[in-house]
Order: structure tokens, then sequence, then C-alpha cells
């Protein structure tokens, strides 16, 4: 029997506060209330649901801040979209980035040479395990939502786990040639881990109960200043008074304290979009975090919130814009180099970078965009 939706998981409802005047965004933990029915979820309670205001949100030691965010810090690799080809229009190398996603707006604020590699240089990056991981959990996810609302159950989705790998890896050749030299044991461990990740869905809600109005969901908007901003919702729930949810799974372990506001960032994002694109401000962002036992994180933005990160964007956006005029894409060293997987090019370890795209070189940049916008 599946447990009752909300009552087994653990929620934690973040008092995050954004200073206004600043745009810094810190993190003040609530007590852990008892977790809340579903159903509660488009209550009106203001002692659950409305943002505790309060001035400050220094970032910690002495990192700049870039954007309103912490600049080198605070995001969560793990947890990462992988939507390398979701987050721009592209084109080939060197082209000027059309629009910005979550992932790559935190690519920047964690290191402009990161940026330069993903967007501009273009280098590939295979998946791994844990980033297939998330693709495959997502599909199986996305997929249960087809099948009549009684079917949505755990056994139907681990059913539904070996046939959507198979379907990922016909169409993917990177997920297709990610375990043709392990060992049987690893693969096995990866199925093994995704199952985990399903079953700890089912602990944190029952699908029986859901009718999304939108599964993985493309969205792009464009601001006043003509900013595109775009990327992929998981999951889009809209009640019957019109109240919306914004869901997002993570696959990821449950964020540290630390992470906890690259994550909201993300979220806030999606709702400022959904907000210029639909007219409402969404009621719930909800970050699900399907790892070990499973947790539910949940924030109600408001216009203010949603004005600051528009803010926040902006400001991004003109500093994504001044490296790719003068060319100085500089890296910026963290705890989080260690995962990155361009550690052998970047100089602060010893690699040499490789040589811009032409259509990238300081100058070249804006000539192009002149040249697309004629």
């Amino acid at each position: 029997m599946l447990p009752a939706v909300g009552l087994l998981a653990p929620v934690r409802l973040l008092l995050l506060a954004t200073c206004h005047i600043t745009d810094a965004t810190c993190i003040r933990r609530p007590p852990r209330f008892p977790a809340l029915p579903e159903p509660a979820f488009w209550s009106r309670s203001t002692a659950f649901s409305k943002a505790l205001k309060v001035q400050g949100g220094r970032p910690p030691g002495n990192q700049k801040i870039v954007g309103g965010l912490a600049y080198g810090c605070g995001v969560d690799i793990e947890n990462a979209v992988d939507d390398l080809d979701a987050g721009a229009s592209f084109g080939v190398a060197g082209d000027p980035p059309a629009a910005l996603s979550p992932s790559r707006a935190s690519d920047f604020m964690t290191c402009p040479l990161l940026y330069r590699f993903r967007v501009i240089d273009r280098i590939p990056e295979p998946p791994t395990p844990a980033t297939a991981r998330g693709t495959l959990v997502h599909a199986v996810l996305e997929r249960l939502f087809d099948r009549p609302a009684a079917e949505r159950t755990p056994a139907a989705a681990a059913d539904m786990l070996e046939p959507e790998w198979g379907r990922l890896r016909d169409g993917d050749a990177g997920l297709a040639e990610l375990f043709a030299e392990s060992a049987e044991e690893e693969r096995t461990r990866f199925i093994a881990d995704a199952h985990a990740a399903l079953a700890g869905y089912f602990r944190l809600e029952d699908p029986r109960r859901l009718e999304p109005a939108e599964r993985e969901w493309y969205v792009e908007a464009e601001l006043a200043s003509g900013l595109r901003l775009r990327g992929y919702v998981d999951r889009l729930d809209v009640s019957a008074a019109g109240d919306i949810r914004v869901v997002d799974y993570k696959t990821g372990k449950v964020p540290l304290e630390a992470y906890e506001a690259s994550a909201l960032f993300q979220m806030k994002f999606y709702a400022l979009v959904i907000w210029r694109l639909r007219g409402a401000i969404p009621r719930v962002l909800q970050l699900m975090y399907l790892s070990g036992d499973g947790e539910v994180l949940r924030y109600s933005p408001d216009e203010a919130d949603l004005r600051a990160t528009e803010r926040k964007l902006e400001a991004l956006w003109a500093a994504i814009s001044r490296a790719r005029d003068t060319g100085d894409w500089r890296p910026r060293p963290s705890r989080l180099c260690d995962w990155c997987r361009h550690k052998a090019l970047c100089p602060e370890f010893g690699g040499t970078l490789p040589p811009l795209p032409e259509r990238a070189l300081p100058g070249q940049a804006r000539a192009a965009v002149a040249s697309a916008e004629s």
C-alpha cells in the first residue's frame, strides 16, 4: 500500500529572505514541522507558506557577489541540471549565446571559464552514471503519468525502468557507451540506484492523486531588456482554483545548507519565466529529493522575489556580455574544481587553454550579434 502523501517524508519550508536593496539571498532554517498532507499545499496559511522578510544576506567569507549570488560557491554540482543543449541557441562553437538557462547561469556564477568551456567552446561532456541516473528517473516519472491514475504504482514504475533505459540508450550514443567497457556489476549498481530513487519518489507523494498540467515542459520568455530565459520544468501542477505549483525532481543528495539558495535560484528562475508567460506567480516551488529517505523543500515566492530574481539575471547577463566582449573568461578556483570535467584544461591546475573559436574572439562576438540582428 502506498504511503499517504506527505505524511512519511520530511518537508522543509524554507524561510528564504531576499534583501531587495542588494538582491542578496540568505536562508534561515525553520524548525522541522511535521509534514503536511498534500491538500495543505493549496492552503493560504501564511504561517507556513509566506517567506520571512529580513535584511542581510552576505555570503560566507569574502566571496564576490555576481547577480546577487555568491560568486564561485554555492552551486550544487551533484544536482546540477544536465541541459547543455537546452541553455541557449548556440549554433556553431563561438556563436554568442542567445538565451540563458538556470544551469548556465549557475555555471557562470561558479566559474566563468566553466561557462566558456560549455557555452562558447562547446566541449563535449559525456554522461556519467550520476547524470544518466537522473535522466532515466526523470523519464520514468514523466511517462508514469501517461498511465491511468490507478496504475501509477511503485511496481509499475519499477517495470518501466529497464525498457525506458533501453529507449534512452537507443537514442543517445553517449548513454549507449556509458557501460560498454564496465563490469556488469557497475551497470547492475546503476539500475539498483535508479530503482532506489523511484522508491524514494513514492515515499514523498502518491501520483495516483495527481494530474499534472505539464511534464518536461519547455518554457521560454523574453524580458523587457531583450534577455531570453529558457529551460525545462519537470512538472507543473495547477489546482482547481488556478494556483500553480512548480515541481523539480532531484536524484542527488539533499543539499547542504550552503547549496539551498542555489537550488531555490533555479526554481525562482522558472517561476519568473512562468510569471512572464502566464501572468500568474506560482504559489509553491517544490524540490523533491529522491535519494535516501527523501525530502521535500517548498518555498512560496512573491512578486518582490521574482523582481529581485530578474535583476540578478540582468546583472549576470551583463557580466557574461562583458566577458564575451573582452575575452576575459577567468577561472574561479573553489572546492567544486574537484568535480570539474575540464580541470586538465584549466590554467589554475597547469592546463593550457584551447584558443577561443574565431567567432568568439573579442570584437567578433559583437559583430556576429549585429549581423544576426540585421
